[in-house]
């Protein structure tokens, strides 16, 4: 069956693909620990699912606004007030189905072909395809664990060109937690503003930073230089809100117009329901927030004491997500020379499940989520110590 040219610019998700691997496993009956999950364990907090449920007794079922209602709008752009100090109107405010959709309507709303867009790497594995698809080209900017996986204004300028439209910065990171400080972010825009270049700030887990770390955005940014900032957040992460596609941009209304008519013609407006329980999420109590964010950092830590008995591997404490990125390319050898062998081989002789860093452009590297149970990590990181050794 022939398929259009453009799908040979997509790859499939190697997160998704690592966990079918380990859901297969299991229905043959092998116990695998799972460190391969971009997702929190914990339920969704008890106000926002009731909010839904009334929104169903209210019979509020039909269509909303192509960017979401007035008042879920107003509520996001209050919660950009409250958390960052930063004023928006509601027009530049966009609801989408998920924070994956407002990246790619984005890339879609401002990029062309022919653009250059700067990737800081380790990066999230779906940047470089939503840029292709949007007709531009990804470029990568390396970091190292020796910068903490950061990427300074000089590393930006050398891999800058006269075709560079864009760059995306992703803080706290997926795969590494790492995390910008509100000055780095300040000079990254100033650099980005002196040489025209549109920042997107990809900020899913701006609520999940650890001490002595702080949360850092550029909203501010935006308020300073609408026409060269989009921020891009929502509620998967933080709210344990993954299966709700609950995502949101605040930029430009120009843009927010734009990534509207995008998805006039391809979603429309996200659920009722949800944009229901995102109200009440935004606007409701944060203790079940902070109660999560306090057992992932307890959960880094625990991470972290196990990973620091490994001889071999260089892990980076990360600031903020739920993710350890270390590398261990000291341990390749000729049966396993990369990460993909790595995550493989721990996958089946081990029952663990790790993503491989070259999925992140990192090949180093193997990405593990601590985003489950202490019992179960602690206990995947010993067996995987203990896998590691052998090598």
């Amino acid at each position: 069956m022939r398929t259009a040219l453009r799908m040979r610019l997509v790859a499939p998700s190697a997160t998704l693909g690592m966990a079918a691997k380990a859901a297969d496993l299991r229905r043959q009956g092998k116990s695998i620990l799972d460190l391969s999950a971009g997702e929190p364990d914990f339920n969704t907090p008890q106000h926002i699912k009731d909010a839904a449920k009334k929104a169903i007794d209210d019979n509020f079922t039909r269509y909303t606004p192509v960017p979401g209602t007035p008042l879920l709008r107003e509520t996001i752009a209050g919660y950009f007030k409250k958390t960052y100090g930063v004023p928006a109107p509601k027009e530049a405010i966009i609801a989408t189905n998920g924070g994956k959709q407002a990246l790619f309507n984005l890339f879609l709303a401002v990029l062309n072909p022919g653009d250059e867009v700067l990737v800081p790497a380790p990066y999230w594995v779906s940047y470089p395809d939503m840029i292709r698809l949007a007709g531009a080209t990804p470029v990568p900017v390396p970091s190292s664990p020796e910068q903490g996986f950061l990427v300074s204004v000089e590393d930006l300028d050398r891999a800058a060109t006269p075709a560079t439209r864009a760059l995306v910065i992703n803080s706290p990171s997926n795969p590494t937690g790492a995390h910008y400080t509100s000055e780095a972010l300040d000079a990254i825009m100033e650099w980005a503003v002196s040489r025209d270049i549109f920042v997107v700030s990809d900020e899913i887990y701006d609520r999940l930073v650890y001490e002595p770390a702080k949360p850092a955005s550029m909203a501010g940014c935006f308020t300073l230089y609408p026409e060269n900032a989009a921020v891009v957040g929502g509620l998967s992460k933080s709210f344990a809100m993954t299966g709700w596609r609950m995502g949101y941009a605040l930029a430009h209304p120009d843009i927010i117009r734009a990534m509207s008519t995008l998805q006039s013609q391809s979603t429309s407006n996200i659920c009722a329901i949800t944009q229901r329980a995102a109200y009440a999420a935004l606007s409701g109590p944060m203790d079940c927030v902070e109660e999560m964010r306090l057992a992932f950092r307890r959960r880094r830590d625990l991470a972290l004491s196990v990973i620091k008995t490994w001889d071999r591997a260089v892990c980076p404490t990360p600031d903020g997500a739920f993710y350890l990125f270390p590398c261990l390319s000291a341990y390749y050898n000729a049966a396993v020379p990369n990460s993909t062998a790595l995550s493989e081989t721990l996958l089946t002789e081990a029952g663990v499940a790790t993503v491989p860093g070259v999925a992140f452009g990192e090949d180093r590297c193997v990405r593990l989520s601590y985003a489950t149970d202490d019992a179960t990590l602690e206990k995947a990181l010993t067996v995987m110590g203990d896998f590691l050794k052998k090598l």
